[in-house]
């Protein structure tokens, strides 16, 4: 007969991982922020972008406040506001891109992701997420270029 075993890592018997249901609490909370109206809402979510970004340990925050400024100079019609607890950027409601920090989820390095909705395609396959471990100027620039493709 077979046992099953578990770890932190893995998940417990529902196969949820503590990180994972508290990215899910987040996010409900999110939902539930979203649920405003207007320039205030607007603010609020932008506050809790910046927020979590404030809360990251320093490796992460450095990197965080410069892809939040890369993001916001070079989309201003992006909205910035969390989505799973991490700082994301939206338009028209929809997440295109999103910061997700190294120690969010105990990985080596911080990511840059897009979702569908970015425009970034490239024949039958393209990458939806890239690893951050610092950031050069031409990083900041390469950045800035997929950011700019993913509105257009």
């Amino acid at each position: 007969m077979a046992t099953r075993t578990t770890n932190t890592q893995a998940g417990d018997a529902a196969g949820w991982t503590e990180d994972e249901r508290a990215a899910m609490r987040e996010h409900a909370a999110e939902l539930k922020r979203a649920g405003g109206k207007g320039a205030a809402k607007a603010a609020e979510e932008a506050q809790a972008c910046l927020d979590k970004i404030a809360e990251m340990p320093d490796g992460d925050r450095v990197i965080a406040e410069r892809v939040h400024a890369i993001v916001t100079g070079t989309a201003p019609g992006l909205a910035a506001r969390t989505w799973y607890g991490m700082p994301a950027y939206a338009l028209e409601g929809k997440v295109v891109c999103f910061f997700k920090p190294s120690a969010k989820f105990k990985m080596r390095y911080s990511t840059l992701g897009f979702s569908d909705t970015a425009s970034l395609d490239e024949g039958t396959m393209w990458p939806t997420e890239f690893a951050i471990t610092s950031l050069s100027g031409a990083d900041e620039k390469r950045i800035a270029e997929l950011v700019a493709k993913a509105v257009g």
